[in-house]
């Protein structure tokens, strides 16, 4: 029986994984999660899948801060993947204080790939492992903003705007040194804005969507003159863990080349958030009051684009399940339902 690891399970992506795997496949799952503000078991539990495959996932607590002790090791168990998305993710917070997204994302990548490495045991002359591959979530904010028809390619150069793109860029570099170092089978994966139901409402759509619905005026980030609102590539997060399930066949490993092991999960479309702001007003059928706001000027560190190459993987014969309008408009109607305006903080 497959066993897999999910770190940050209870989190917004993470638990969108878990469905995804729970769906379409046999695999055994840990989820390890710390539960501070942006992880709750209650995700999970509300899943429609969960009652009925709750006993394929065992739930541990631990704060990536520590290292994985041994006690902690023989709960997990034996492992065939990892997948780690456990992160801090707020830019707002990362600015005011850098370390605690230096310990949540570098350091506490750092102690999950330790804890890959103790997976390898000497048998006899040979090492061996259960270990196939870890897979490491990152963003696309650690290549910084990127201009007009500028769209990253996985290997290009790091430019971070602000602690937490750093910090998830130090991570995705011991990443790449356990690889060369420990030759242990890593991928990574680069993602843009990720969507979809059970998100914080502090984040752009739902909050959007709660700002419709009392009436509240939305902030547009924007440029400096206030006329060209801020664009993003979105992406549901059932479709994260489609791309992860491709890339358990399909992936190659980081091999020291610095040309694989590096894939770029990209939304098929780009949106900006006047756009999008106009889309979410339409379907839940209430008036769009927006402010235009420059953001990078009076609180650097938040770039007007962001922009990823996904011809890669797309290459390799991934496609997404659903198109962007269709997963948009099923995601805003989920939350405007009665049992799951709790998650707009209603």
């Amino acid at each position: 029986m497959t066993k897999v690891l999910v770190t940050g399970g209870a989190g917004f992506i993470g638990h969108h994984v878990i469905e995804h795997f729970l769906k379409n496949t046999d695999w055994e799952i840990v989820s390890l999660d710390r539960l501070s503000h942006s992880g709750t078991y209650e995700r999970l539990k509300d899943m429609k899948i969960w009652e009925k495959e709750k006993h394929r996932v065992k739930t541990i607590w631990h704060d990536l801060r520590s290292p994985i002790h041994e006690i902690l090791r023989k709960e997990i168990g034996e492992i065939n993947y990892i997948f780690h998305m456990a992160a801090s993710t707020h830019v707002d917070r990362s600015i005011e204080d850098p370390m605690d997204f230096v310990m949540d994302n570098t350091v506490g990548t750092t102690n999950i790939l330790l804890f890959a490495h103790s997976l390898t045991q000497k048998e006899g002359m040979f090492y061996k492992s259960p270990l196939l591959k870890f897979f490491y979530f990152d963003t696309d904010e650690v290549f910084g903003p990127a201009s007009e028809g500028i769209n990253y390619k996985e290997w290009d150069r790091f430019n971070a705007s602000n602690p937490y793109a750093a910090a998830k860029a130090g991570a995705n570099q011991m990443c790449v040194a356990f690889a060369n170092t420990y030759k242990l089978p890593i991928i990574i994966t680069h993602t843009m804005n990720i969507f979809g139901e059970r998100q914080h409402f502090e984040k752009f759509i739902p909050s959007t969507i709660r700002k419709v619905v009392l009436g509240e005026t939305v902030t547009i980030h924007s440029n400096k003159e206030g006329t060209k609102a801020g664009s993003r590539f979105y992406l549901h997060a059932r479709n994260v863990g489609a791309a992860l399930l491709f890339l358990v066949e399909k992936g190659e490993c980081l091999d020291g080349s610095g040309t694989k092991g590096k894939y770029n999960i990209v939304g098929e479309k780009e949106v900006d958030n006047l756009e999008l702001a106009q889309f979410i007003s339409e379907v839940v059928g209430g008036a769009l009051h927006y402010e235009m706001v420059d953001f990078h000027s009076s609180r650097p560190g938040h770039d007007l684009r962001y922009a990823l190459d996904g011809s890669l993987l797309k290459n390799l014969g991934f496609d997404y399940p659903k198109t962007f309008e269709d997963s948009l408009k099923k995601t805003i109607k989920w939350y405007l339902e009665k049992e799951n305006m709790n998650w707009l903080g209603l």
